[in-house]
C-alpha cells in the first residue's frame, strides 16, 4: 500500500486546467485543486499559481506574508531551485487572496502529540490533514509553518513547469526531452542553442503536465545556502511599500478612536468641535468608536481627539489585581486538558524532596513598529483593500461581510508588514478601514491608527499563572506536576474568525508545557481555561511564550534542589528522550564554555524549549556593573532539521530571542478602571542597541522532520535570563517583567 506521503506527491500534479492565454500546471495536494487565481493576458502564461511567464521574464509568487522573516526569498528559492531560474533575474510578488495558496502545514499542528516524539505515521497523517487548509482557504502566515508548507509543494511546482517547458522545446526541435537541459531560464538544446522560457510558455499550454522528479539535494544551487534577501534593496532605500506607504490618486486619510474599555459600548458622542476644523471631511460612526476623514493623517488625529465620547464600561474586572485574582480562581475548576499524564504524580516517591513554586506573567502587546492601518476603496459593488496582513483569504471574507459584498468582489493587496507577530492575523484594522471607506464611496481612504490606539486596542498575549510541584531524589527529577491558567487565545480566535464557539482540549494553552523533551517518570501537565472578556490573540510563540518561562524556571529550581549543575541536569533528562534537544544543550555548553562556575559579578542561566518542531537551547550571561545589571552575552543552538537558508535561520533565532528578552525585561500591559495603562513605547520599552547582548548562534541539522524558525527563539529567552539573574543575585524571578525586581540597564 502506498504511503500517505507518496499519494500526496502523486496527486500534486493531477487536475491541471487551461487558463486564458496560458496554462496552469496542477500544483495541488488534492484531486480537485483550487482554481489558479492568476489571470494571464495575451502573451502570458501561468504555469501554476506560483509561476507566471511573459515576454519580460519570470514572476514567482510567494504568498506568505513578508514581515521581516525572509519568507519571500526562501519560497522563491524553493521554486527557482527546480525551475532553473536565477533569483536575481525574477520578480517576486505576494499574490492575490486565493485558496490555491492555502497553508498545508498549519492544520497538522493541531494533532494532540508532543511533536518531538512524532512517528512516521503521525507525520504523514499531519501532512494529509493539510488538505483541510484548502477547504477552509487558509492562506495564513503563522505558526512558523511557512517552510514546512512550501518545501515540497514549491519544488514540485518548479519541477513540473520545468519539465513541461522542456517538452515544449522538444516538440519544437523534434528531439527527445531527455536530450535537453535547463539553466537560468533557458532550455538548452544538444548543440548548445538556447530557447528562453519566455518563448516556450504559450506552447506549453497544449501539453499535459507530467510528474517531474525532484533533484537530489547534492545538486541544489540555492537551498541549504544563504541567499541575499530579495527585499533588501527596497528596504534599505525606502522604496519597499508597507501599508502606510500606499498612495492612490485622490486619497483621503482617517484616524480612529475606539472604546478604551475594551469591549464596552459607545453611548454617544459630540463631534461639533471636530467638524469645524479645517480639512475635516467626515466623522464616521463605527458603532463602538468613531473615525475622522481629513486631508492628512495628522489633522485626522487631531480632529478625532476633539470628539467628546461617552464610553460604556468594560465587561471584565477593572483593575489588574482583580483580573489576576480571577485567573487564579481557574485553578479551582477541572482542567480543560491534561495532555501529559505519565506515571503517578499523586504519590511522592520514598526519600524524594518536594519543591513547589507559583509563577505569573503579564498581558503583552504585539507592539509592531508599523501601527495598524489599511487603505480601502469602496465603489458600491466592489472593494479593494491595501494592507499588511497574515491571512488574505480570511480578511477578504471578513471585509466582504462588512461591505455586504460577495467575496469575489473584494480584492486584497498585501503589502510588506512592519511587524506582525500574530497581530496582523486579526481583521479589525481591515474591517474598520472598510467601514470608513463605505462612508466615502469612490474615494480611497487610508485609515491609520495612532500608536496609542494600537497599543491600547490589541489582542494581547494573555496574562497567565502556573502552579508547579516537583520532586527530586538522588540528584534526579522524579516528579513534575504542573498547572497553567490563562485565557484561551485559540478559543477566542475561533469565535472571532467563524462566529462559532470553540470546544475541546486547548493544545495552544499548554504548548511548551506538556511537550518538553525530558524523561521524568511521573509527569503531569494540565491547562485551565480562564473565562474573561479581555481580547487576547496569538503573540509570537503563543502558549510557548509563557509556558517556556514557567517550565524552564522550575527546571532550574529542581536542579538547585537536586544540587546539580542546571545544564547537566537538563542534558541528562533530555538525552534519552530527544537526541536533537540534547544536542542543542551540548552545543551551547561548548559555545559558552559552560563550567557551572561564574566569576564574581557574572551570572549565567540556561534554558531549553521545544516549540514548533524545533528545540532551542540558550545560555544568557549577565554582569553587574556598579549595581546595574547588563545582559552581556547570549549563545543559541537550534535544530530545525534541514535549514534552507542557514544565515536566515540564525537571524530568526536572534530576533526571536531579542523579542523575548524585551518582553522579559520590560513588557507589561496593566489595567486601571478598565483601560490599558500603556500608551506608547515609553510605557512599553524594548531592548536597545546599548542594552542588547553579543550573540552567537549555531544551527544544527539532525532533526528528522523540518521545524520552524520564526518563533522558537522566543520561549527559552525569558527563563534563561531569569535563571542568569538568579545565578548573579540569588533572587529567583517568578514574575515578569524583570525590571520590577532587578536594577536592569535601561
Amino acid at each position: 500500500m502506498a504511503s500517505v506521503g507518496k499519494i500526496l506527491r502523486r496527486t500534486f500534479l493531477i487536475g491541471s486546467a487551461a487558463v486564458v492565454g496560458g496554462v496552469a500546471f496542477g500544483a495541488y495536494y488534492v484531486s480537485r485543486p483550487a482554481p489558479n487565481p492568476l489571470k494571464p493576458g495575451e502573451g502570458e502564461a501561468a504555469l501554476n499559481p506560483f509561476v507566471l511567464i511573459d515576454q519580460n521574464g519570470v514572476t514567482l509568487f510567494a504568498p506568505r506574508a513578508e514581515m521581516g522573516q525572509g519568507v519571500k526569498t526562501t519560497w522563491a528559492a524553493l521554486i527557482a531551485e527546480e525551475l532553473d531560474v536565477d533569483l536575481d533575474q525574477v520578480t517576486v510578488l505576494h499574490g492575490p487572496a486565493a485558496a490555491a495558496y492555502y497553508n498545508s502545514a498549519m492544520m497538522g499542528e493541531s494533532l494532540p502529540n508532543k511533536g518531538y516524539d512524532i512517528s512516521n505515521f503521525q507525520h504523514n497523517l499531519a501532512e494529509a490533514l493539510g488538505v483541510v487548509g484548502r477547504v477552509l482557504s487558509l492562506q495564513v502566515t503563522g505558526g512558523s509553518t511557512s517552510m514546512k508548507d512550501g518545501f515540497e509543494r514549491m519544488r514540485l511546482a518548479g519541477a513540473s513547469a520545468r519539465e513541461t517547458l522542456k517538452q515544449a522545446a522538444a516538440n519544437r526541435l523534434d528531439v527527445d526531452p531527455s536530450a535537453l537541459k535547463t539553466a537560468s531560464g533557458f532550455v538548452i538544446a544538444p548543440d548548445g542553442d538556447k530557447i528562453a522560457y519566455t518563448e516556450l510558455a504559450i506552447e506549453a499550454a497544449a501539453i499535459e503536465a507530467a510528474e517531474a522528479p525532484l533533484r537530489d539535494p547534492s545538486k541544489w544551487r540555492y537551498l541549504g545556502r544563504t541567499q541575499p534577501r530579495l527585499d533588501m534593496a527596497g528596504k534599505v532605500t525606502g522604496t519597499a511599500e508597507f501599508g502606510v506607504d500606499v498612495r492612490l490618486p485622490g486619497m483621503k486619510f482617517a484616524a480612529v478612536r475606539m472604546n478604551p474599555k475594551l469591549g464596552g459600548v459607545m453611548n454617544g458622542y459630540d463631534d461639533s468641535a471636530a467638524k469645524t476644523m479645517p480639512g475635516v471631511e467626515k466623522v464616521v460612526n463605527l458603532g463602538t468608536g468613531v473615525a475622522v476623514v481629513a486631508n492628512n493623517t495628522w489633522l485626522a488625529n487631531q480632529a478625532v481627539e476633539a470628539i467628546d465620547v461617552d464610553w460604556g464600561d468594560a465587561p471584565y474586572p477593572s483593575e489588574t489585581d482583580e483580573i489576576f485574582s480571577h485567573i487564579a480562581k481557574a485553578f479551582d475548576d477541572a482542567p480543560n486538558s491534561t495532555m501529559r499524564d505519565d506515571g503517578d504524580v499523586t504519590t511522592l516517591p520514598d526519600g524524594a524532596s518536594e519543591i513547589t513554586a507559583e509563577y505569573k506573567v503579564p498581558y503583552l502587546a504585539h507592539a509592531t513598529m508599523e501601527p495598524m492601518n489599511a487603505t480601502a476603496l469602496f465603489t458600491g459593488n466592489a472593494l479593494e483593500l491595501w494592507c499588511g496582513n497574515q491571512a488574505p483569504t480570511l480578511i477578504q471574507m471578513r471585509v466582504a461581510n462588512v461591505a455586504n459584498l460577495d467575496t469575489e468582489a473584494v480584492q486584497i493587496h498585501t503589502t510588506y508588514l512592519g511587524g506582525g507577530f500574530g497581530r496582523r492575523g486579526e481583521f479589525d484594522f481591515g474591517e474598520i478601514a472598510t467601514k470608513v471607506a463605505m462612508a466615502m464611496p469612490n474615494v480611497p481612504v487610508q485609515t491609520t491608527w495612532s500608536r496609542e490606539e494600537d497599543m491600547r486596542h490589541d489582542f494581547y498575549r494573555p496574562g497567565a499563572m502556573a502552579r508547579m510541584r516537583g520532586a527530586v531524589k538522588d540528584g534526579q527529577a522524579v516528579l513534575i506536576d504542573g498547572q497553567v491558567a490563562a485565557q484561551s487565545c485559540a478559543q477566542q480566535a475561533v469565535n472571532r474568525y467563524t462566529g462559532l464557539p470553540a470546544a475541546g482540549a486547548d493544545k495552544v494553552l499548554v504548548e511548551g508545557f506538556f511537550n518538553q523533551p525530558y524523561a521524568v517518570p511521573n509527569y503531569r501537565m494540565s491547562g485551565h481555561v480562564v473565562d474573561l472578556d479581555i481580547p487576547v490573540g496569538f503573540w509570537r510563540s503563543v502558549g510557548n511564550s509563557h509556558n517556556g518561562f514557567f517550565h524552564e524556571t522550575f527546571m532550574d529550581e529542581l536542579a538547585l534542589a537536586a544540587d546539580r549543575d542546571p545544564l547537566d541536569f537538563r542534558l541528562e533528562l533530555a538525552k534519552s528522550e530527544h537526541a536533537p534537544s540534547a544536542g542543542c544543550l551540548e552545543a551551547v555548553r561548548e559555545m559558552s564554555n559552560w563550567t557551572g562556575q561564574t566569576a564574581k559579578g557574572v551570572g549565567r542561566g540556561v534554558a531549553l524549549a521545544y516549540s514548533f518542531g524545533t528545540p532551542v537551547a540558550q545560555v544568557i550571561e549577565v554582569v553587574d556593573e556598579d549595581g546595574t545589571i547588563r545582559i552581556n552575552k547570549a549563545w543559541i543552538a537550534c535544530d530545525m532539521g534541514l535549514a534552507l537558508d542557514p544565515d536566515n535561520v540564525k537571524a530568526q533565532m536572534f530576533g526571536g530571542m531579542m523579542y523575548g528578552l524585551s518582553a522579559a525585561c520590560f513588557g507589561e500591559i496593566t489595567f486601571s478602571e478598565g483601560e490599558v495603562e500603556q500608551f506608547n513605547f515609553p510605557d512599553y520599552d524594548a531592548l536597545r542597541m546599548h542594552t542588547a547582548p553579543q550573540v552567537e548562534v549555531r544551527v544544527l541539522e539532525t532533526n528528522r522532520h523540518m521545524g520552524g524558525a520564526g518563533e522558537p527563539g522566543t520561549p527559552p529567552s525569558m527563563p534563561a535570563l531569569g535563571n542568569a539573574l538568579f545565578d548573579l543575585t540569588g533572587e529567583r524571578a517568578r514574575t515578569l517583567p524583570l525590571i520590577n525586581q532587578f536594577n536592569l540597564l535601561i
